[in-house]
């Protein structure tokens, strides 16, 4: 028996547009405020999202900034490191990470990865040294790290955490979300997260009255009541028009996330016997910013599913230790995450999707293990 042909469809990684019209409205009405009362930086409702989230994450304060990026290099440099210590991190995570350790002059050092994807507690440990003065832990996927063990080997050792949520806004670990760990946390709002705004946008929360004090004066240039200069910075204010789109889209992002792990369990049930699919252990709460399988066979899947019209990613490589600028950087043997950064792929899992796209992907996968 001749078998049908299926009949392909497009299935994109992410899909940016606001096509409901009611959205759209409500999100043109938010810049008309901003336009109408003319304070397009740092307006007041910049101010009011600083509140929402730190009240949101149980912190005393937060930051707004102008990007994920501008969070991490400004969160490092609050600390008031010297040049040459060292802050341990994981080796899987977009470059930024990396960046804001080293253009604050100091020394990345990398640790290896769990199978989770995010960074090793015992690797972290065995790299800890006289010039060690922080961890930075990564939220791969949207799935907050193993904080607990972080938080102790932190505390027996006098180290800061400074947490890179930027990838897990509203991910939990049992009754904590992601924002509410260590001395300074960082959020990245950039179209592609789970909490969106429509360009560029950040946050830093902390408890620490001094530490917020260093970040208010170091992201518009170091400056006290925008004059007078107190350390050398760089402008990394917040617009008002991401704030106010922000607002905006705060009420809705639970909504967002129940349907990406609604989309994780319709791609759990098709795909576990076929590939490695994430796990969310005990008192997880995952929002699924990727939804990233693992298979020794990724590349030929990869170009499969790009014939069959399905977009995927691979996030990230090469791995920040690989890269050229931190080839001589001290590292872990992070024999694990060699391993997995040649088996994972991030296949589409955005809110967006219907479950005829998610039972299109599947399928694909499993003509790929069956033809294959």
């Amino acid at each position: 028996m001749v078998q049908a042909e299926v009949t392909k469809m497009k299935v994109p990684f992410l899909d940016l547009r606001v096509a409901d019209a009611v959205q759209r409205s409500d999100l043109l009405a938010a810049a008309e405020r901003v336009f109408c009362h003319g304070r397009l930086v740092m307006g007041p409702e910049v101010g009011e999202l600083e509140e929402q989230l730190a009240k949101r994450c149980g912190r005393k304060f937060a930051v707004g900034v102008g990007s994920g990026t501008d969070a991490l290099f400004l969160a490092v440099k609050a600390l008031g490191l010297d040049e040459g210590d060292e802050i341990i991190t994981t080796s899987l995570s977009w470059v930024a990470t990396a960046n804001a350790i080293a253009v604050n002059g100091l020394m990345p050092v990398f640790a290896d990865i769990g199978d989770d994807l995010n960074i090793d507690p015992v690797s972290v440990a065995g790299l800890i040294n006289e010039r060690t003065r922080a961890i930075l832990p990564v939220h791969f996927t949207g799935k907050v790290c193993a904080m607990d063990r972080l938080e102790a080997i932190a505390e027996e050792h006098g180290l800061a955490i400074i947490e890179d949520a930027c990838q897990a806004f509203d991910a939990r670990l049992g009754k904590r979300r992601a924002g509410s760990f260590g001395m300074v946390s960082c959020f990245s709002m950039n179209p592609m997260k789970v909490f969106a705004a429509a360009g560029e946008a950040g946050m830093v929360l902390t408890d620490d009255e001094e530490v917020y004090r260093q970040l208010v004066a170091l992201r518009y240039n170091g400056t006290v009541n925008r004059e007078v200069c107190i350390e050398a910075s760089l402008n990394g204010r917040q617009d008002t028009l991401q704030a106010a789109i922000l607002l905006r889209r705060l009420s809705g992002v639970e909504q967002i996330i129940a349907k990406r792990r609604q989309i994780a369990r319709w791609y759990d049930e098709q795909l576990a016997q076929l590939v490695e699919v994430p796990r969310e252990e005990e008192g997880q709460f995952d929002i699924y910013y990727t939804y990233t399988i693992r298979t020794p066979r990724r590349d030929e899947l990869k170009n499969y599913l790009e014939e069959q019209g399905v977009e995927t990613k691979i996030q990230h490589a090469p791995l920040m230790p690989d890269q050229p600028v931190y080839a001589d950087c001290p590292r872990a043997e992070i024999a694990n995450a060699r391993r997995l950064i040649g088996q994972v792929l991030c296949i589409p899992a955005n809110e967006k999707l219907e479950r005829a796209d998610v039972d299109y992907v599947a399928e694909c996968i499993k003509r790929f293990f069956k033809e294959k």
